[in-house]
């Protein structure tokens, strides 16, 4: 089979590791990780442009490297070649490898802020996402020194609490390992940020199993959603994360 894969570049690492292990000619797309930090409506017309892009040409598939993304998937219209989107709220299911994991991790240590490889290696936004991202709009991505600057000490103090500091509801970070790091570099990086924060650190153990069945054509309907042409993906507000309905139009 021959299919096209469209997805954040957070995947980069997993995805290399595990297209080379696929029995079908996969084509890849990577796609800058800062599309979830702008509006849901802009990081909707971006991959749909991939996907229209992808569409006129002879793949059998599209498979997306994306979750429901807060979001930001609701609305991609399949065309003319159906799509496979895995059933996760973000990215963080894949990494674990099924939702129920992701979940009971999640329910036993609140509070948990995760690191991957391509968590800190991508850890940017371009110069072209940059004044589209709701961190720079809402002026959320400024210094602590930058708001002194600008508003005085006690004005920055208050705006630094209720609007910059993103990670105040954490109070662990947690590296999970993929197998697939080139050394000890980022989770080093993760220790670093624990200790400086005084946060509680841990690593945990990922898997590839969802990864691994997206690029292998490996797709049930429990963990997988299929799109077939003239449908779009839809919030099924559920366990089932997402679902396919009719396009209400093929604009």
């Amino acid at each position: 089979m021959k299919f096209k894969l469209i997805s954040c570049e957070i995947f980069f690492r997993e995805m290399e590791f595990l297209l080379e292990q696929s029995p079908h000619q996969i084509d890849v797309e990577f796609l800058q990780k800062g599309l979830h930090d702008i509006p849901t409506e802009e990081m909707l017309k971006r991959i749909q442009a991939q996907v229209d892009a992808a569409s006129e040409q002879n793949y059998d598939t599209i498979i997306l490297g994306y979750a429901l993304c807060n979001n930001g998937l609701v609305g991609l219209k399949a065309r003319n070649t159906k799509l496979i989107l895995t059933r996760a709220h973000d990215c963080i299911t894949l990494f674990f490898g099924s939702r129920q994991k992701y979940q009971d991790y999640f329910n036993a240590h609140p509070g948990t802020y995760f690191k991957t490889t391509g968590w800190i290696e991508r850890d940017y936004v371009s110069e072209e996402l940059k004044p589209l991202s709701i961190p720079n709009q809402m002026g959320m991505d400024q210094t602590y020194e930058e708001l002194v600057e600008q508003y005085g000490e006690d004005n920055a103090e208050f705006l630094w609490e209720e609007l910059c500091d993103t990670k105040k509801n954490y109070s662990q970070i947690t590296f999970i390992e993929m197998g697939v790091e080139p050394d000890d570099r980022f989770e080093t990086l993760s220790k670093q940020e624990a200790v400086e924060r005084h946060w509680t650190y841990e690593k945990t153990a990922g898997n590839l199993t969802l990864i691994r069945r997206l690029l292998n054509g490996d797709w049930d309907n429990e963990d997988f959603l299929t799109v077939a042409p003239g449908s779009e993906v839809a919030a099924s507000h559920n366990e089932n994360i997402v679902k396919s309905v009719p396009s209400a139009g093929q604009a």
